[in-house]
């Protein structure tokens, strides 16, 4: 049996177009040499390959879901989707029974047509079954700018305007950017300014609408995802005897408004007010803690690759930095909170003394290559899997020098740890989960491209017999496949992804 090292370069995508792309303006030394001297081929990782729709960008959460299932798992997307259109949000139990009292209802979430957290068609439909009741309908918007550009968000908040102004019972009466609403590195600071707002307790800025606010953001130079917390005119406090929805489908950016808001025992900061747990709802299970209705249930996929590992009674690694050590850990194990048997979890801290990654490109690369620099030696572990952050959160600043320095720094951080991995004589697989930072620029726009692309991304091996063999393209479905055919494992009937290692 051979011991196998996954290197997960997160937002590291393919393009043979050189403009705006960091990763070919960067001076990488070491990853040129190891495209030159191993097999190298090109894996998919949005639409169908990933169980979203046709056309759709792909993300980390959906990314590492299909890297550690080895198999196509359709998405929130795709079956909230579905869902709306055949069936509808008026013939869902929990929804005739919110539309059943009398309570307010607050609707929150990201309003997007990014399809990672959130899809404003789901919104829309959700709020046109509900404007057949008499439930009185506050809908509070989070905008993006990071799954899509940085000022599409007054589109996006004009569209529902229009829409709600057929409707009697809706109205959009706040805003606030992701960056304050959907933190997940728990910098309550944030957390606050979207709490207070929705609550009532903020003294910020009140407009006449949602879409005049975002305008006088943009007059300010302050785009989507940090526009700061504001009310309009028919601003309605949530009250501790009212509904919530909560609309995001991924749980990572919507748990700590979530435990601010409704959680009892949350005491990071003053909560004055606190909706019933059993009056917030949301679209997807948040945390297996959370005591919510889910609206849309899903099931872990069995025997991922963890799992599969873990039953053998082999040792295995995950590491990454605080941005995404859920990815590598909750993720990757098909959703599920445990920690197998013979698992080890390394988390280094992302700095926290910056507001955002490209005033620091280099993040805490530096400190988890010493750290898995260490574990590699330590030649305890069958198999490890790490993230580096760098690609995507650098990338989604917009900033292209910021994005040259953090691929350059994970030139070096690769040259340490693939050096210290053959030595050890691992068998190392580099790939991402979705492209960025190769594409900083929208062509269309000729502005700063913050979301996902939608390119390729590679697929390097590198070990013993890997001069010899060759890779084949095919989708992220297809990594751990590779991984056990590399590990000499057979695979568990429950992965239909196919090995790309041709020996």
């Amino acid at each position: 049996m051979n011991k196998a090292f996954l290197i997960i370069l997160d937002g590291f995508g393919y393009s043979e177009d050189n403009t705006h792309n960091a990763i070919s303006k960067a001076k990488t030394p070491y990853y040129d040499s190891l495209v030159k001297n191993y097999p190298m081929s090109l894996v998919q990782t949005h639409g169908d390959s990933v169980g979203l729709p046709d056309g759709v960008m792909g993300n980390s959460e959906v990314g590492h879901l299909s890297l550690g299932a080895g198999r196509i798992i359709y998405q929130e997307l795709s079956r909230i989707t579905k869902f709306s259109k055949e069936e509808g949000f008026s013939s869902h139990p929990m929804i005739q029974k919110i539309s059943n009292q009398d309570a307010a209802l607050h609707i929150m979430g990201l309003v997007s047509d990014g399809g990672v957290h959130s899809h404003i068609d789901h919104l829309k439909a959700l709020c046109k079954d509900l404007s057949k009741t008499e439930k009185k309908v506050f809908v509070h918007m989070f905008s993006d700018g990071r799954d899509t550009s940085p000022t599409s968000g007054l589109d996006f908040a004009k569209s529902l305007e229009e829409e709600f102004s057929q409707f009697t019972n809706c109205k959009l009466v706040s805003a606030s950017g992701r960056f304050f609403a959907m933190d997940r590195d728990k910098r309550w600071d944030r957390v606050k300014k979207a709490y207070d707002c929705i609550t009532g307790l903020s003294d910020g800025p009140k407009y006449s609408s949602v879409s005049e606010g975002i305008k006088a953001s943009y007059e300010a130079e302050i785009n989507d995802e940090f526009i700061e917390p504001f009310v309009t005119n028919e601003f309605e406090a949530l009250k501790p005897e009212d509904q919530v929805i909560f609309i995001n489908f991924r749980a990572d950016r919507a748990r700590e408004l979530s435990m601010a808001l409704a959680q009892s025992g949350f005491s990071d900061f003053a909560t004055p007010v606190k909706v019933k747990e059993e009056n917030y709802y949301t679209f997807s299970s948040y945390a297996e803690d959370f005591n919510f209705p889910v609206l849309f249930e899903k099931t872990a996929p069995k025997n991922s690759l963890g799992e599969w590992l873990s039953a053998k009674g082999l040792k295995q690694l995950r590491i990454a930095e605080t941005e995404k050590y859920a990815h590598v850990t909750y993720f990757f194990n098909g959703g599920k909170e445990e920690i197998f048997a013979g698992e080890d979890r390394i988390l280094v801290d992302s700095p926290r003394d910056v507001k955002t990654y490209d005033e620091k490109p280099e993040m805490s690369a530096p400190e988890v290559t010493s750290n898995l620099v260490e574990a590699i030696n330590s030649s305890k572990y069958d198999l490890i899997v790490v993230n580096y952050a760098n690609g995507d959160m650098v990338g989604h600043t917009g900033n292209e020098e910021a994005a040259i320095k953090a691929v350059t720094c994970l030139d070096e951080c690769l040259s340490k740890i693939v050096e210290a991995a053959k030595a050890q004589g691992y068998e190392t697989l580099i790939t991402a989960d979705h492209g960025n930072c190769e594409q900083m620029i929208d062509p269309k726009t000729g502005k700063a491209f913050t979301q996902h692309s939608m390119n390729l991304v590679p697929l390097i091996w590198i070990g013993e017999s890997a001069k010899a063999g060759k890779l084949k393209n095919g989708g992220l479905a297809d990594i751990a496949p590779s991984i056990l055919d590399l590990m000499e494992i057979p695979k568990p009937a429950e992965m239909t992804g196919q090995s790309l290692i041709q020996h």
